[in-house]
């Protein structure tokens, strides 16, 4: 047998790793987090913050290490990382694919069976198929569509909230099996949409899971309030340098290897230079090694040695600071080892043998014969890379993305910058041509937005402005489809000034697709500028589809934003377009438009027939998530016009559909319209008991904007139900979220509701100030339902001496005037409402008492409202109708409340 050959200096200096030290406390906080994870049964998060090469990484996963193996049972331990080119959703990527067992590489057909198996593991089959479907879509992993996915492919903010949901679900599911630790490093290059996901988590994950986070402490300037996250679930550590007897402990156990002892020297020279950064101080060995500080003792030895010339100490070239190390450290690279790093670096932090060896041929000719065999460059730059790994400036991964290649990362990013900085422009401009040649040949890279924006960075470097602009294009649809609106916006908007006039029909779908990205990010100016921009494009060219979606896009916005005179122009025009060429779609979406418009508008009878035109052709199209949208609209128009059982009719038929279809959303809307509807028939407590259920319907989906309308309705019924301090408690809240996602018509309505609320309690000060606030808020929109209701808050807020003694005339002038709008656009219960609120006024004003007239004509109104609140009263309780008992009165096929009864 032979002997074992002695490890060389190269594998010793590979194994230059200290132990953990000075970090009891942090350690001793993470083990804390952990306990109350596991005995609450709570979700724990703990971000560690510190600069590049403080420890962040290695305190965690020295704390993990032993997880799996924990006393009191194991705690399953998923890691992920950020990388440079930070994809959308990236670090949820990588850790479902730790946790799922998907490598790199795995055929598509193993990679769904992977997935589904793991899923159902968690979930018991419980929506196995819809879950591997959104799943799959961040982790690459293509599966069929289901009737809930294809409801939501055109709507990216449902789609988005359904992710948030299914990952919570997915997490706690996992955690109730056995506690959970999930680590995630990096995140101060992570994604926003990544960032925005983790902290819906911090917010509302729950379940035996401890979240660790590492990142620079510039992701506090990138995520605003990253630290208030999770409230007092969630604890910031900074990690600080070691202090000079800690950097000297380390210094010791590092230069353990030094026969004849450490010499002090040495620890002081390497202490006072790396400044308590343990990184540093390891890279202070390897620079002692480089300078001939520490070289290897020759003859044969169980364990390697370094012979210490300390004479050498005084003359070495030490580094100042972490730059300085590092231009040391390259500095001593070989010119082969020196190429390869540059050709690397160019590739960026993740790079490929097969990239490298298409860099190195750059400049050679192909051989007369190519035969394979006998091709020496090959085994040239694997050997290279070999030694690299060793050395510690790079590492190669388990597997790859590309089933063919081998894979490497670079150990220290700031080494791979520091190289990138040192190669020449003309020589970078040509790496990257090729780079993106050989990157533009590999299988699936267009489909995979990680190496689609990749390919356009590697382009659009290599001076190819055109190619670029495309393939961001293709990265912004990628990034759509994954339901990741801030990245696709990034992307979107590179190609897009990149691309230039070259290639019109390309600008045009990327410029409506940009511009739905930016409503759902709430930039109104900007999306509709890019709309504007395609209607110049598509009239240019003729595109009457096109054109038709433009002006359909502009005058969504307009309605949207209150501008209901040009959305009307913008919506006509659209539907005429569509109709010109036959497009059944659009004039559907198109008559479905102009219908919610006339509504908002209060034109109830013009709006229901171009909704019924919307129904009837989306039944002809066959797409069951539109017919439920159309058939919910049509029950809004039936409850402002008073028609109870229709709106009920119509309400259940969508409900109905929207239960099959598995849409969540959906759910939560036309509960809450069957709320509103209980309150028409003053059945507070059934109106409180839907707008919970579809509020845990909207939480399920972290949908804030709906739970901002539902916490506004829910602190309605509140109050109306006596428990004031809560509703005005509950319409706070409700007030915040709208306040923050710039819904105005919601703030508005939490405005008037804190308004009564208030009345109730007799602070006439605060009932003031925020009725008035909601009056100007709903003039703002103009939409004339809402004022009727706020200016009958004003009249009942006046006529309690909000403003002092002599505005007796201004509340009746109030109540006359939401007469009078509820009367024009024929709201009937809301007009039977103000005429109740002027009649108990009148009769119990001291100030018109003696007044027979006034007197006389509040007694009819109220008798007036009494009739029409019995006219309109059903005779069950919607809340009791939905149960399971109770008789049901409406298919999903039959029309809502007949063809007739405008």
């Amino acid at each position: 047998m032979e002997d074992a050959v002695p490890p060389s200096s190269v594998e010793l200096m590979a194994a230059v790793r200290g132990p953990l030290v000075g970090r009891e406390r942090e350690l001793l906080v993470l083990a804390h987090a952990l306990e109350d994870s596991r005995s609450e049964g709570r979700t724990r998060v703990v971000t560690v913050l510190g600069a590049g090469g403080v420890g962040k990484t290695r305190l965690v996963r020295e704390f993990t290490r032993e997880l799996p193996r924990a006393q009191g049972g194991a705690v399953r331990v998923y890691s992920s990382s950020a990388r440079r080119l930070a994809l959308s959703y990236g670090v949820f990527k990588r850790l479902f694919r730790s946790r799922l067992g998907i490598v790199e590489g795995l055929r598509p057909e193993a990679a769904q069976s992977q997935v589904r198996i793991e899923i159902a593991k968690v979930l018991d089959d419980r929506k196995v198929g819809d879950v591997c479907y959104f799943l799959g879509q961040l982790l690459d992993v293509s599966f069929p569509a289901s009737p809930l996915t294809r409801a939501v492919a055109e709507d990216p903010s449902q789609a988005r909230a359904i992710i948030r949901a299914l990952v919570r679900s997915f997490f706690e599911s996992d955690a109730a099996r056995s506690p959970l630790c999930i680590f995630m490093d990096d995140l101060h290059t992570a994604d926003d949409d990544s960032l925005e996901l983790l902290c819906h988590l911090f917010e509302h994950l729950s379940g035996p899971i401890l979240i660790l986070c590492a990142a620079r402490a510039e992701l506090l300037s990138r995520c605003e309030g990253w630290s208030g996250f999770g409230a007092d679930r969630h604890e910031v550590i900074e990690l600080r340098p070691l202090d000079d007897q800690d950097s000297a402990r380390l210094m010791t156990t590092l230069l353990g290897p030094c026969e004849d002892g450490v010499p002090e020297p040495l620890v002081e020279a390497g202490a006072a230079l790396a400044g308590g950064v343990p990184g540093l101080l390891e890279q202070m060995v390897r620079i002692f090694h480089d300078t001939g500080v520490l070289e290897e003792r020759t003859g044969e030895l169980e364990q390697p040695r370094w012979k210490v010339n300390i004479d050498r100490l005084a003359s070495a070239r030490l580094p100042l600071n972490v730059q300085d190390a590092i231009a040391t450290r390259i500095g001593a690279l070989s010119p082969p080892d020196r190429r390869v790093l540059e050709h690397a670096a160019a590739m960026g932090s993740v790079f490929w043998l097969g990239g490298l060896l298409a860099l190195s041929r750059m400049d050679r000719e192909a051989p007369e014969l190519w035969k394979v065999a006998g091709v020496q460059d090959v085994s040239n730059i694997q050997s290279l890379l070999d030694d690299l790994v060793r050395r510690d400036f790079i590492l190669r991964m388990p597997d790859s993305t590309f089933p063919d290649e081998i894979e490497y990362v670079f150990e220290h990013n700031l080494e791979r910058e520091r190289i990138a900085t040192l190669t020449s422009g003309t020589a970078v401009r040509r790496y990257h041509q090729t780079i993106a040649d050989w990157l533009s040949q590999k299988e699936h890279v267009r489909s995979q937005e990680e190496y689609c924006a990749m390919l356009a960075e590697h382009w659009e470097k290599a001076g190819r402005k055109s190619s670029a602009g495309i393939t961001y294009i293709e990265a912004g649809d990628v990034a759509r489809r994954n339901y990741a609106p801030k990245k696709a916006d990034e992307y979107y908007r590179k190609g897009l000034e990149l691309l230039g006039d070259s290639d019109a029909g390309r600008r045009i779908n990327a410029l409506h697709n940009r511009g739905d990205v930016l409503v759902m990010l709430g930039k109104t100016d900007e999306a509709l500028a890019c709309f504007r921009e395609m209607l110049q494009l598509a009239y240019r060219l003729g595109l009457y589809h096109k054109g038709g979606a433009a002006h359909d896009r502009i005058g969504r916005l307009f309605r949207d934003t209150g501008a209901l005179a040009e959305a009307a122009k913008h919506l006509d025009t659209a539907l005429e377009l569509f109709e010109t060429v036959t497009d059944e779609r659009g004039i559907a979406a198109g008559h479905d438009d102009i219908g919610k418009l006339l509504w908002l508008k209060g034109e109830y009878d013009a709006a229901l027939e171009h909704m019924k035109t919307a129904l009837e052709l989306r039944r002809k199209i066959g797409d069951r998530r539109s017919i439920a949208l159309s058939l919910n609209n049509i029950g809004l128009v039936w409850m402002d016009r008073g028609r109870v059982q229709q709106a009920v009719e119509a309400f259940e038929a969508a409900l109905g559909i929207r239960r099959e279809i598995g849409d969540p959303l959906g759910i939560a809307e036309t509960l809450t319209h069957l709320g509103y509807l209980a309150q028409d028939q003053n059945d507070w407590a059934g109106s409180l008991e839907l707008f919970e259920e579809a509020y845990r319907a909207a939480m399920e989906v972290g949908e804030r904007n709906l739970l901002a309308s539902l916490l506004t309705s829910i602190g309605e019924t509140r109050y109306h139900l006596g428990e004031v301090d809560e509703a005005i408690r509950v319409l706070k809240n409700a007030e915040e979220l709208c306040d923050e996602f710039g819904d105005t018509l919601h703030l508005a309505s939490a405005k008037r509701g804190l308004a009564k609320a208030y009345l109730m309690q007799g602070e006439l000060r605060r009932a003031r100030e925020n009725i008035r606030r909601a009056v100007d808020l709903f003039g703002q929109i103009r939409s004339r339902i809402h004022l009727a209701v706020a200016l009958r808050t004003l009249g009942e807020v006046t006529g309690a001496g909000a403003w002092g003694e002599g505005h007796e005339g201004k509340a009746v002038d109030y109540f006359m005037r939401s007469i009078a709008i509820c009367k024009e656009i024929g709201n009937e219960l809301e007009l039977a409402r103000s005429y109740r609120a002027f009649s108990e006024y009148v009769t119990h004003s001291e100030h018109y008492r003696a007044n027979e007239d006034i007197q006389r004509e509040a007694t009819t109104l109220g008798e007036m409202a009494e009739s029409i609140f019995r006219r309109h009263r059903l005779p069950q309780s919607i809340a009791e109708s939905r149960r399971p008992d109770a008789p049901s009165s409406v298919s999903t096929n039959q029309a809502p409340g007949g063809t007739s009864g405008t």
